[in-house]
């Protein structure tokens, strides 16, 4: 085989659960319909088609709400305001993106299943607000739910001539641990966002090296993969990212 020509190296991000904080906008669009979807940490533990009815408390309350066509549709609409006016990437993942794309030899991508009302546009609303562009990013898909993304993977290697030892892919659930493996990219996994640490690797087999258990934990091992300064500024006062747990963010093991 002909050696790759060039040395770039390749990271593609997830968004809701990743670089975003998806469960409390989730929450919050919940709440204005009179519902609720219970703590993160009870959220984390559900099973994917059980997550978003809520736990036993708010399961009766949470159907008779999302019953019905026009029920569901409100609730995607307040979803979609939610994200593209107020959802927050987490602390350091702005600082974070924003090195990586003013590095000429990394190239960043996004694959994404978010779910709201032309997700392509709200994307670009939320990270405009963090003073990112998504037209600077390498490679950018919105996949349907349920979507595969190790051919989005591949295909962005691929197109780029990228070295798959060189690429790097991060998410937060189990499903981008098997793609990013599928499209042989190294997986970085997140234990803050769908999964937590304890049902990542108990549960579902992933091996613990993968998993960081905060914003600051992923992005500094990221930093130090790709030979980068760890310490740069965050968003969050009074932290660096790379510098450990982030407050209001979990942190360690929880087995």
């Amino acid at each position: 085989m002909a050696p790759y020509p060039n040395r770039d190296q390749l990271v593609i991000f997830d968004a809701d659960g990743t670089t975003i904080d998806a469960f409390h906008a989730i929450e919050q669009s919940f709440l204005r319909h009179g519902m609720a979807i219970g703590d993160l940490e009870r959220f984390q533990k559900r099973r994917k088609l059980f997550k978003y009815l809520g736990g036993l408390r708010e399961f009766p309350n949470n159907l008779r709400h999302q019953f019905g066509k026009q029920n569901r549709k409100r609730l995607l609409a307040t979803l979609t305001d939610f994200y593209r006016t107020e959802a927050s990437l987490y602390p350091g993942i702005a600082p974070l993106l924003q090195a990586l794309l003013a590095e000429p030899q990394v190239r960043v991508g996004l694959v994404t299943r978010n779910v709201t009302v032309d997700p392509k546009e709200t994307l670009r609303l939320l990270f405009a607000r963090h003073d990112i562009d998504i037209d600077a990013f390498d490679h950018f898909a919105c996949l349907p739910l349920g979507g595969d993304k190790t051919p989005s993977f591949r295909d962005a290697r691929e197109r780029m001539a990228i070295n798959p030892a060189r690429c790097y892919a991060c998410g937060d659930e189990y499903s981008d641990y098997v793609a990013a493996i599928g499209a042989g990219m190294y997986p970085f996994i997140v234990a803050y966002g769908a999964e937590d640490r304890l049902r990542l690797r108990k549960a579902l087999g992933v091996p613990d090296d993968f998993i960081h258990a905060s914003p600051a934990e992923f992005a500094g091992k990221l930093l130090h993969t790709l030979g980068l300064p760890q310490a740069l500024p965050s968003t969050a006062a009074g932290t660096e990212i790379g510098g450990g747990s982030v407050p209001g963010q979990p942190g360690g093991d929880e087995g």
